[in-house]
Parts: structure tokens; sequence; C-alpha cells
């Protein structure tokens, strides 16, 4: 059966961070789309890579199509060296015309360092005082690099709050930045074996300050590995049924909160 096919009639959910920009959705993007929404995903967010110009095309022409759909730009870590200022004057004029709900994905990346680690926490930081200017939430990337995420939002005063997507960082790290006003958000890999301790913080945190996402086409959930190599929004589902284990109750409650705070978040 496929994921959330049972669960369709009496569940909302919403994938708070799906690249269906990317080249594995061209063959099926809409019918990506449809089948999340018959699965009973009804808001999702898509970042927008505004180092390539067909990533940004590709998600307004499917926000058209579907309203329930909202975007976000910035430039990614890995790439901060193509970071351009006529990057920032897309991200004003998106934002001016309400294309955008966010400034995002943005933030530092240690694991791979494919941008030099200075320039990737100063195209972060002047993302972090742009957003604050469109008084727009922020989508963070970190990875390896929870302190320095957590010294950019204190030092640069953010305070319009956002998202820690995929959460991979430590339990301290988690409660900062709920406490900075942020939400933070699991993916796949919370039901993945060797996740334990990412559980473990999951399972500590308010439940109005988490989110779930699928970070599509990666990290496809563990019941669903061997069967697909693409993750795909629907999918959004099997981390939403782990996490609601974790916290002790029905899935289409934790669904529910989830879309709840998404919106919230969002402002959508």
């Amino acid at each position: 059966m496929v994921s959330g096919e049972k669960d369709r009639f009496f569940m909302e959910i919403a994938d708070s961070h799906a690249h269906l920009d990317m080249a594995e959705f061209d063959p099926d993007r809409e019918e990506v789309v449809r089948r999340a929404l018959a699965g009973g995903v009804k808001a999702l967010l898509c970042p927008v890579d505004l180092t390539a110009p067909e990533s940004l095309s590709r998600i307004l022409q499917l926000k058209q199509e579907f309203s329930w759909i909202s975007a976000a730009a910035g430039i990614h870590p890995h790439q901060a060296k193509d970071f351009s200022p006529s990057h920032f004057e897309a991200i004003r004029r998106l934002a001016r015309a309400g294309k955008i709900a966010a400034v995002g994905e943005i933030g530092i990346d240690h694991h791979y360092n494919y941008s030099p680690p200075p320039l990737q926490a100063e195209v972060f930081r002047a993302q972090l005082r742009l957003a604050q200017e469109l008084e727009l939430p922020v989508v963070v990337h970190s990875r390896a690099a929870g302190k320095e995420i957590l010294a950019a939002i204190e030092e640069e005063k953010f305070s319009c709050g956002g998202v820690l997507h995929c959460f991979t960082e430590d339990r301290e790290t988690a409660e900062r930045m709920v406490g900075l006003g942020f939400l933070v958000s699991f993916s796949g890999i919370l039901t993945y074996p060797n996740a334990q301790s990412l559980r473990e913080i999951a399972a500590g945190l308010p439940l109005e300050k988490i989110l779930v996402e699928t970070d599509s086409p990666y990290l496809v959930p563990q019941p669903l590995r061997g069967a697909t190599k693409r993750n795909e929004p629907l999918f959004v589902i099997e981390t939403a049924k782990l996490l609601a284990e974790l916290k002790g109750m029905a899935l289409e409650e934790m669904a529910s909160i989830t879309l709840r705070n998404y919106r919230t978040a969002f402002r959508v």
C-alpha cells in the first residue's frame, strides 16, 4: 500500500520542505503534487535555488496551479560561492510581489563545505539581515554548524523566526533555536535505525514547536527505503507517524498540529 493511502480520508498535514524544482521530478511533477494532495498534504513549502533560473520558474508555475503551495527563495550554503547582489534584488522583488513566504534555504554546512566556510557565514548573515528588512521568516540549513548558526541569529538580532529544517544538530541547538522563536523540522532521518538520539530530542520538544518535512527528493523514510529511491511529499506521513508514536498520540492529531504550526510559521 502506498504511504498515506489508508489515512487520506481523515488526515491533513504539511510538508514543510520539498525540492520539487529538481530534475528528479521533471517526468511527473504535477502528478507528484496531486498524489500528495490526495493523501492529505494540504500545505507544502518549496525552496527555490536562485543560482538556477529554472528552479524559480518551475516553482512559480506550480504555485499558479496549486494555491496551497508556498515558495521560499535564498542562497543555499553550498552555493554561497556563487552569490551575487542580484540575488538579493530577486528576493526583494519576489517578496514585494507576495510570491515567497520565507527567505531560504540559507545557512552553514560544515559537512561538505562546498563553499568556503567564512563565505558561507557571510552570506548567511547577509540573508538574515535581508529577511529582517523584508519581515519574513527564514528556512535555516545547519549541518555541524549549530553554534555558528545560533551566534549569527543572536548577533544579527534576527527576530522574524522561521524553521531549522531537516534537524540533525544536538539538543542544546534545538532548545536554543526554539527560544529564539524558531520551529524545528524533522525529516525521514527521524525514522532511521541509527537516529535514536534524534528521536529523544524530538520527544522532548514542545508540540507547538515542531514540523515534519520530506526534503524531497532526498531522505526516503525507513519504511519505504528499498521500495523507492526518490522521496516525495506524500511520504511525509511516515515521519509524522513516528513522531506521533514518540508523543503518544494519533497520527491525525500530530498531522493537524504540525499543519497548524506550519501555517503559523509561514503566515499562510
